[in-house]
């Protein structure tokens, strides 16, 4: 549905039915020519009128409430969470074979180069795991405010 007005009579509305085109003003126009035909029109357009000179009345876009940010920010700390536990998981066990090679720089057993080679690679997948899990640690703390948002959001559609 459109909706045109006159900049003459800008509180006579015209709604047709469809979007903005050649056509739905041209229907606006019938309309117009009903009101002045029945005298209805409380404006004179004694200079002639052409459809192009209809106003394409827009209704103000809604913007979103307070709420219904706090609920979108709250399912995108959730989905983040989500993703950090998942990347989390899939790197803990590569870690933890690399964490229990790292005892043997630690005695006085000799040590290959291949295996400081392969500590040495290893050493980027244990910091990797490590941030993610500080990264987790953190975002947990904050799904958790998350989630109260959403406890209440969703409670009150129950009510």
């Amino acid at each position: 549905m459109v909706q045109y007005t006159l900049a003459q009579s800008p509180e006579t509305i015209f709604s047709v039915p469809g979007k903005d085109s050649t056509k739905a003003r041209e229907k606006a126009m019938d309309q117009l020519i009903e009101l002045m035909d029945a005298g209805k029109l409380p404006t004179e357009l004694g200079d002639g009128f052409s459809p192009k000179q209809f106003i394409e009345v827009k209704e103000p876009a809604t913007t979103p409430t307070n709420d219904d940010d706090a609920i979108t920010h709250a399912v995108q700390t959730l989905s983040n969470l989500a993703n950090l536990k998942l990347k989390l998981q899939e790197s803990r066990s590569e870690a933890m074979e690399i964490r229990a090679q790292l005892d043997v720089l630690f005695t006085d057993d000799p040590v290959s180069e291949a295996e400081i080679a392969d500590l040495k690679d290893g050493f980027k997948v244990l910091k990797s795991y490590a941030q993610a899990n500080l990264r987790y640690k953190e975002a947990r703390s904050q799904a958790e405010q998350a989630r109260s948002v959403l406890d209440q959001a969703l409670a009150e559609q129950g009510k």
